[in-house]
């Protein structure tokens, strides 16, 4: 069954996003996995004693993950097939382990959000949206989930929708139910000529919903999306890394880890 990946270090944004991929997973009708990566030198210290005796330390690790997401599964997600795992290693190595042998088509990650980074996101947030070609979703502390969600997509309209990426993207809209779905396009001097067609080329691929284009001319694609985010109604904003994919937009690295870490919504980064 298709599973929604969850990375923790038992922290709060940690566990907002894992209450956030239960919701998204009855939604989706999917299967969660909470994954914690213990770091290859925690637990020993270089101690002989520690060293001795770092299987009970694994053990209590793992016991400790079960308990934490037993604590988050409220009554009303009991339906939801959930599993654990952990397992010694970098998180991004434990992470494609998994991917290998999984159906896994979605990870979620936590992050503080405006007030700042903590725990496994950070720099493991930036590395894992940089090496692990898998949608992406970070969700900031300040983020909850919506059953209908105002999906914002960022676009460029320079590339071209894959029919798999088309596919997806229409499969979710319809599973949320949403009515309509914003598209922003960023550019200080727009053509005019060039929104018209391609807003037309969207609206025949994209079904089960309204599209509402949004142009901001601004130089900076950075200061463009937070404006809209802080302006506009929206629960999840679209980024990509690459082109090739449902959003389009050719963002550098910095620009995505920038709305990663001052966005309040959650993120969705996608990759060619």
């Amino acid at each position: 069954m298709k599973q929604i990946l969850v990375a923790t270090d038992f922290s709060a944004s940690a566990a907002n996003a894992m209450k956030y991929a239960l919701e998204l997973a009855e939604v989706l009708h999917m299967e969660v996995c909470a994954i914690h990566a213990i770091h290859p030198t925690e637990g020993i210290n270089n101690s002989t004693y520690n060293a001795i005796f770092i299987e009970d330390y694994y053990n209590n690790k793992r016991h400790a993950l079960t308990e934490w997401v037993a604590e988050i599964t409220d009554d009303r997600l009991q339906n939801i097939k959930v599993t654990t795992l952990c397992e010694v290693g970098f998180l991004k190595a434990v992470i494609k382990r998994h991917i290998k042998q999984h159906h896994v088509v979605m990870l979620v990650m936590g992050i503080t959000g405006a007030t700042g980074i903590a725990g496994i996101v950070g720099s493991n947030t930036s590395e894992v949206v940089t090496k692990i070609k898998i949608p992406t979703l970070v969700i900031p502390l300040e983020s909850r989930f919506a059953k209908v969600p105002v999906i914002t997509l960022a676009t460029d309209y320079e590339t071209r929708l894959s029919a798999e990426d088309v596919n997806a993207l229409n499969e979710m809209i319809k599973a949320f139910g949403s009515e309509r779905m914003q598209v922003l396009y960023v550019d200080e001097n727009p053509d005019p000529s060039l929104l018209k067609t391609q807003e037309s080329k969207l609206k025949r691929i994209i079904k089960h919903t309204k599209l509402e284009f949004n142009y901001i001319q601004k130089s900076s694609a950075l200061n463009g999306i937070m404006d809209f985010i802080t302006t506009h109604e929206t629960d999840m904003i679209c980024l990509v890394k690459h082109h090739h994919n449902i959003v389009y937009r050719l963002f550098t690295r910095s620009t995505v880890n920038q709305i990663i870490n001052r966005s309040v919504k959650a993120v969705l980064v996608l990759h060619e």
